[in-house]
């Protein structure tokens, strides 16, 4: 989350809106915009109906219905343009994300 709030201005620069997401409350969102500063909105999927969606639930120490750390290039039309999925101690390539974001 650091990372994309870090680069979250060349997002913004390219006119692109940055969300997180994550299976946390909205309760705990507010806990990590402070903590963490963040500069964009975190969005709770509670309920996991965006996880399943895009199929990106997996178990994960035990835990079932936890989101694999993943990116998606939405456009306006709420098309997905682009996925990436990364593993449990990964990063986002941001440079690959703006680049794509660029594309469009």
């Amino acid at each position: 989350m650091e990372l994309l709030r870090d680069r979250s201005a060349e997002f913004e620069g390219i006119r692109v809106q940055t969300f997180g997401v994550s299976r946390d409350s909205p309760w705990t969102h507010i806990a990590w915009i402070q903590a963490l500063d963040l500069n964009f909105p975190l969005l709770s999927d509670w309920n996991g109906e965006a996880i399943h969606g895009f199929g990106i639930a997996q178990v994960f120490r035990g835990f079932k219905d936890i989101a694999r750390r993943s990116a998606f290039l939405v456009d306006q039309t709420e098309t997905v343009r682009g996925a990436w999925s990364y593993g449990d101690t990964e990063v986002p390539d941001f440079d690959q994300l703006l680049a794509a974001a660029k594309e469009l």
